[in-house]
């Protein structure tokens, strides 16, 4: 009798609050404002997952030196897919390569909206940088390959990128597999500045 008087009791009561796991702290983050003659995109960098290309993006912030630089390179692989690519033509105002971040290391991905260093071979990323449309894990690290390394997303603006990826491109401008990438008429990126 006791039994079933205490299972009553326990059906009575309810379902037992199960222990909730604390929360997980989100990473670290810094959001960059870029205002482009087509609109603003904000970006939200990896401080804490990708410190080191974040520090080298936000060095170049705080020097003015992306004020006036231009997206000048739009690639389409198929519709809703691609990249467009910005960054510092002008070598004598690059700063010192910087060690690759692969995503194996950073845990990022190459998603929609992801931002990340244009470079030649890992450890030579200075001033150059692009922004995926659609998702490429191709560009992704892998055991056979170093990747591209990743450092945050594009959290609003996306339209704007779209847009910049359908400037038309000039068929004659640019060497190797960018021949025919390169914009016409780049887009200006106004100003760079950090937001709260």
């Amino acid at each position: 009798m006791m039994r079933w008087l205490a299972f009553l009791l326990l059906l009575l009561a309810g379902p037992i609050a199960a222990q909730e796991a604390p929360p997980v702290a989100k990473p670290a983050t810094v959001r960059v404002a870029l205002a482009t003659e087509l609109g603003s995109v904000v970006l939200e960098l990896e401080k804490e997952r990708a410190p080191v290309t974040t520090a080298n993006f936000l060095r170049y912030v705080a020097a003015r030196r992306f004020d006036g630089i231009a997206f000048y390179r739009a690639v389409t692989v198929a519709p809703g897919f691609g990249l467009v690519q910005a960054g510092l033509r002008d070598p004598a105002k690059w700063y010192k390569p910087i060690p690759h971040e692969p995503t194996t290391q950073t845990g990022l991905t190459h998603a929609d909206g992801t931002i990340s260093m244009a470079r030649a071979a890992p450890g030579t990323a200075t001033a150059d940088w692009f922004i995926m449309i659609g998702a490429s894990p191709g560009m992704d690290a892998s055991a056979a390959d170093p990747g591209f390394a990743a450092f945050g997303r594009v959290v609003e603006g996306m339209e704007i990128v779209r847009k910049i990826q359908q400037a038309p491109t000039d068929p004659t401008q640019g060497e190797g597999v960018m021949k025919g990438q390169m914009i016409a008429k780049p887009v200006k990126i106004l100003t760079a500045r950090v937001v709260e």
